[in-house]
């Protein structure tokens, strides 16, 4: 007897939603998916989420690093909401924002070119000793402090990947929105004027009690990552039908029009056409990829379309062989190209192996 081909399901289920033959994302899909995971696309009202490998399709996922662009849908929201000005010095915050250059302001920090180095200092040291929870021996005042303290004017408007930016953007959010400095603040606005507004409440910072998909263990722990005080950089927890939700609601309009802002800053990687608040641009498709310590993440739309992706899969990235083969997929998918030796997350993450995002 012959074994039915799960990617072979999928793939025909995937081509029903988005209209067009997918045989030439096989490779791609079953490297990304080899150790399971979850597909999903969306079109048209047409939707299909398969799971792979004994994952769930409602399995839930760390989103790491596609945490962002939910982060900058906040932002959206309270500029909006009259709270918030993309581009005024995040000084005008006040309370522990003051003393804060004046070249660092919510675009900057969102699209990653406010002057700030990839993470705090310090954690060059605790990638290595709180490997699952690198920013976790921190409080938020001493993230504010870090990003004070190494926020160069020379560096102001070029693209620097950073979690220590987009993490000090979600504690002015949370400012701004009226609640406390600190992570679960930021989780709070969130649930307010995002999550809640666009139907998807069950993204958030606490990993539910039953449904959590198990990250694989590495060698240095197993778990899910921690973020600490830095969590709105890649601290969120969802599914890929919640995905599929958020990205159609920027396609609709209800999660605001922040992403169609794009520039090309200087220092933008050469496998980048631009970047806007929360997301990278690639030959017409939008999209953020996000790698924890054993699970990785990818979401994309593309506009002219109308489709959106996902992939939510277990396994870190590899220490050999194909990086960023998440996002290829995911792109793949959209009938866009996405060359797999490109990083997909910050740089200096990429060359350490080592920094979540």
């Amino acid at each position: 007897m012959f074994r039915r081909d799960p990617l072979q399901a999928a793939r025909r289920e995937l081509e029903a939603v988005l209209e067009r033959d997918l045989r030439p994302a096989l490779p791609l899909l079953r490297l990304a998916l080899r150790r399971g995971g979850v597909v999903g696309a969306a079109q048209g009202g047409r939707v299909a989420v398969v799971g792979v490998g004994g994952v769930p399709e409602d399995g839930v996922f760390e989103l790491a690093s596609v945490t962002k662009p939910f982060t900058a849908a906040l932002a959206g929201a309270l500029v909006r909401e009259g709270r918030l000005a993309w581009d005024a010095p995040l000084a005008r915050l006040g309370g522990p924002f003051r003393a804060f250059p004046t070249f660092v302001t919510p675009r900057a920090l969102a699209t990653h070119t406010a002057g700030l180095p990839p993470h705090p200092a310090r954690a060059a040291l605790t990638t290595f000793t709180r490997f699952q929870d690198p920013y976790g021996g921190m409080d938020a005042p001493a993230a504010l402090a870090s990003a004070r303290r190494w926020a160069s004017r020379r560096g102001a408007g070029r693209f620097v990947y950073s979690n220590l930016g987009v993490g000090v953007l979600a504690l002015a959010l949370a400012h701004a929105a009226g609640e406390e400095v600190s992570a679960a603040g930021y989780g709070r606005a969130l649930a307010r004027y995002v999550t809640g507004p666009l139907g998807v409440p069950g993204v958030g910072l606490t990993p539910p009690a039953r449904g959590l998909v198990a990250p694989t263990a590495t060698l240095l722990g197993e778990g899910v990552t921690g973020f600490g005080p830095l969590a709105g950089a890649g601290g969120l927890f969802g599914t890929a039908g919640e995905l599929l939700a958020f990205g159609e609601a920027h396609l609709d309009g209800r999660a605001g029009k922040h992403w169609r802002e794009v520039s090309q800053p200087p220092g933008l990687p050469p496998h980048l056409h631009g970047v806007a608040p929360g997301w990278f641009v690639r030959g017409g498709v939008w999209w953020h990829g996000g790698v924890a310590r054993g699970t990785r993440t990818a979401l994309a739309f593309a506009p002219q379309s109308g489709a959106v992706v996902t992939l939510l899969v277990r396994g870190g990235v590899p220490l050999l062989g194909a990086r960023g083969v998440v996002e290829a997929a995911a792109l793949e998918l959209l009938a866009a190209s996405f060359p797999l030796r490109a990083p997909t997350t910050s740089p200096p993450a990429r060359r350490s192996g080592r920094s979540a995002g």
